[in-house]
């Protein structure tokens, strides 16, 4: 059997589907000659994976990190089984294959820009440095990446903590940027509504969106101290405070409907907020794995919205590179991230 770019020879169960899709990979050290093996430093769990595992567990560090055990040792990858969500990782390349086109060598520091639900992943360390209440999880053991896989060297002018937690969501600003962009090319100044404005990808977005020509930003947050974060960081003309689970209030509290809303929360049942609070004609972009695009879909037909719906799926071209410099250019951004980084 000869070696996929996408890695369709790593799939153990059901045969036929990608690695994304496949309930169990096969994690071995061993590399084909297009695979590079990756020496594991860290993980950075997805948020709404960490969330729900916490909220399962009664926040008991203990019964997170065996459940996180539990879920790569059975299915030979870190894919939360509830969300369907996994994350991404930070080590040391140990071995890159001869016809490896992703373009690093044995020694780089990485990031891998691929989700965990589609990596190989072994560890060998029990994650005993780990304490369980962080998404952020200290590491020992090695993953795999594919052909198809993205990776970024990590800047040297960083901590690797920072940049895993901006590479994290780094697709999120990307993505928000060519939005505004388009609207912008047709003589447009958009408003721009970020829900989870105070978060990591939240943050991230407003910038983006500002820079890219927005006429006027809101930030959405659910707590009085989110909002102080957000007035501190600046990066918001408008900062609303709302439960975006709640669809009138979200409305409510946004005011007159935005012309592209951006949905970055890791709870689930913002849909219908989302798309309330958004202009006819305008655009939706879901970064949350604790989105129901069904809940989304339905929800939008149900209250006659003629709104755009896009995944954010992660990926854009020049993303990573996009989201380190909006984090070493705006200090309200970086402020975020660094506090948030102290907090864990």
């Amino acid at each position: 059997m000869s070696s996929s770019p996408v890695g369709l020879h790593r799939v153990l169960a059901p045969s036929g589907v990608l690695p994304q899709a496949a309930e169990k990979l096969d994690a071995r050290p061993e590399i084909w000659p297009d695979e590079v093996r990756i020496a594991v430093e860290r993980l950075n769990l997805d948020a709404a994976s960490y969330r729900q595992l916490a909220e399962a567990h009664g926040g008991d560090g203990t019964a997170i990190r065996h459940a996180v055990l539990d879920i790569i040792r059975t299915r030979g990858k870190m894919q939360n089984p509830v969300t369907g969500s996994g994350g991404m990782l930070v080590g040391v390349v140990d071995e890159a294959g001869p016809d490896s086109p992703l373009g690093v060598r044995k020694g780089d520091r990485v990031a891998t820009l691929v989700s965990l639900t589609l990596t190989p992943l072994r560890i060998t360390d029990e994650l005993k440095d780990w304490d369980g209440k962080s998404e952020q999880v200290p590491a020992q053991g090695h993953a795999i990446l594919f052909a198809r896989s993205i990776v970024a060297k990590l800047p040297d002018d960083l901590k690797p903590e920072l940049s895993l937690a901006v590479m994290d969501v780094c697709g999120a600003p990307a993505l928000t940027a060519r939005v505004v962009q388009s609207y912008v090319d047709k003589g447009i100044k958009p408003v721009v509504s970020v829900i989870g404005g105070a978060g990591k990808s939240g943050s991230l977005s407003l910038a983006a969106a500002r820079r890219a020509g927005a006429a006027r930003t809101i930030g959405v947050v659910p707590f009085e101290a989110e909002r102080e974060r957000l007035t501190q960081a600046g990066l918001a003309d408008v900062i609303a405070l709302a439960d975006a689970r709640d669809p009138v209030a979200l409305a409510e509290a946004v005011g007159e409907p935005a012309d592209i809303t951006v949905v970055c929360v890791d709870v689930p049942g913002c849909e219908h907020g989302a798309v309330l609070s958004t202009a006819a004609g305008g655009t939706v972009i879901f970064f949350s794995m604790a989105t129901s695009f069904s809940a989304a879909a339905l929800g939008a037909e149900g209250l006659a919205a003629d709104v755009t719906m896009l995944v954010g799926n992660g990926y854009v071209p020049g993303h990573a590179e996009y989201a380190m410099e909006l984090l070493r250019s705006e200090p309200g951004v970086r402020g975020l991230f660094e506090s948030r980084l102290a907090e864990d």
